[in-house]
């Protein structure tokens, strides 16, 4: 087959060499030139992802990918498309189409007949339907259904373990016909392979969910699903804290019964997915009161990890505060919706005088960021732990100068490394 991947960032890319590993001819679209050109060289413009930097080099010099800026060289004559373009939300919550859109309309003015259309972007629901279904008839001049055939299909990988999660999970399709859903199942299975699930009750493989919608929405369910979790658990996290009671032991026990799943509170829920999908959830369902709470509570937990801090070391006004982690989860080179930003704002907003440190950023990247890099050495007087990189768990009060009280927000530091120093961790 000829496919063609929309988009080649964290998990477009992967997805095309993925596709071009099992004998496919590949052309990945990227608007931005430097992604292309580090893709025609066999280089990943990116680091961290198992296999990429292998794989992609294989791929490019046998000739089954390439990458390219015009949708006019790409389209024309494709078997399939899968669009992996982001889907933002601004800061109400509302999806920001700009970039799908624009993508979509590309997409549309060269579309050929045969072709089938895979969106893999998280959506709200009926977006497939009533959104790109008409834009890429408009565009194309084609009819969904007779001329080609739209579905859509989330990603389901996180970044870092695209491969292996490719593998894992089983890949979910829903079309807006039993053509297009038989045309995408086809699809999957000629690009895919899949780990033995014997957990599962039909087995691994392409599940097909019956409509667009289903689909949609069993990408928001079981991202949604998490963050209710995580915020019923920082809000026991909140409580047990008050009342002298650590919730670690709680949630252990609680887990030790098969039917309690609790997960693990912590300073903040960040990255492209668990923040945001409930968002896209709640503008379909804006009375769901129970995805709006925990969206709120986790929303919250920077500020309650500040609470904590001056709780132990008092008035933070002209206070030393170094934050460790920019990124958004340990051993991830991401900054979306990273709770670094909301616990930097909270800290200054209280007067505090605030640093951040990140093995993973060096000091130019952080200020790019808008965050003041630490000087390693400089004394502080206080320390907010925000993200779990591996490297934290060694840490000491010999490596933090000065300091009298931490705050760990993950849970990743050992309190008798640090004698003489107010050890805080959420949820106790």
């Amino acid at each position: 087959m000829k496919i063609v991947v929309v988009a080649l960032g964290k998990i477009g890319l992967p997805l095309a060499v993925q596709f071009a590993g099992k004998g496919h001819q590949v052309v990945g679209v990227d608007v931005n030139g430097d992604v292309v050109d580090f893709v025609n060289a066999g280089r990943e413009p990116f680091p961290g992802e198992a296999e990429l930097d292998r794989r992609l080099a294989e791929a490019v010099a046998n000739g089954a990918l390439r990458a390219t800026t015009s949708y006019a060289e790409a389209v024309p004559g494709a078997d399939a498309v899968v669009v992996v373009v982001p889907l933002f939300v601004d800061a109400e919550g509302l999806p920001d189409f700009g970039w799908l859109d624009s993508a979509t309309r590309s997409l549309g003015e060269h579309l050929t007949p045969g072709t089938l259309v895979s969106y893999e972007t998280t959506l709200p629901v009926g977006t497939t339907r009533t959104r790109w279904k008409p834009m890429l008839e408009q565009c194309s001049g084609l009819v969904e259904g007779k001329d080609f055939h739209l579905v859509f299909s989330p990603e389901r990988v996180l970044t870092g373990r695209v491969f292996a999660d490719l593998r894992r999970y089983p890949k979910l399709i829903g079309g807006l016909s039993e053509a297009g859903a038989r045309l995408a199942q086809q699809f999957y299975e000629a690009v895919l392979d899949f780990d033995e699930r014997p957990d599962l009750s039909r087995g691994n493989g392409v599940w097909d969910l019956g409509s667009a919608e289903a689909a949609e929405m069993a990408k928001l369910a079981e991202t949604t699903y998490r963050d209710v979790n995580i915020g019923l658990a920082n809000q026991f996290a909140r409580f047990a804290g008050a009342h002298g009671i650590d919730v670690k032991q709680v949630i252990e026990a609680s887990n030790s019964q098969p039917y309690s799943h609790i997960h693990q509170p912590g300073i903040a829920v960040g990255g492209h997915c668990i923040p945001v999908y409930p968002r896209l959830y709640l503008w379909n369902d804006p009375d769901a009161t129970v995805v709006r709470a925990a969206r709120e509570a986790n929303a919250a937990m920077p500020a309650h990890a500040v609470d904590l801090l001056q709780e132990s070391f008092g008035d933070l006004r002209g206070a030393r505060v170094l934050v460790l982690g920019a990124s958004y989860r340990g051993g991830v080179k991401e900054t979306a919706f990273s709770g670094v930003f909301a616990t930097v704002e909270e800290l200054k907003s209280r007067g505090a005088d605030v640093t951040v440190s990140d093995p993973m950023y060096g000091p130019e990247e952080l200020q790019a960021l808008h965050l003041s890099p630490h000087e390693q050495g400089e004394p502080v007087d206080a320390v907010v732990i925000q993200a779990d990189h591996a490297a934290y768990r060694d840490l000491s009060a010999d490596d933090l100068p000065g300091v009298k009280v931490l705050v760990d927000g993950r849970r990743i530091t050992d309190p008798a490394r640090f004698p003489g120093v107010r050890h805080r961790v959420i949820g106790a």
